[in-house]
């Protein structure tokens, strides 16, 4: 499944997204890695491990943290 990102949206770091949510930035990491929509920059190096950077759309953080809360 494959999302369309727009030049326009607004991008979300994963520290500022742990800031907000209060969590650790491998909690956010584990939420976010398989959402569509969700920018996942790679910087692979010859026979060294990956660099990756996230960066998550505020309209998929806004449908994340809307379909995790639970409010009765």
């Amino acid at each position: 499944m494959r999302a369309e990102i727009h030049v326009d949206d607004q991008f979300l770091t994963v520290a500022e997204i742990a800031d907000r949510l209060k969590v650790k930035q491998d909690t956010v990491r584990r939420l976010f890695i398989h959402e569509p929509g969700v920018v996942i920059i790679r910087f692979p190096r010859k026979g060294k491990r990956v660099y990756r950077t996230m960066r998550v759309p505020v309209r998929v953080y806004e449908r994340v943290v809307t379909r995790l809360t639970h409010i009765e």
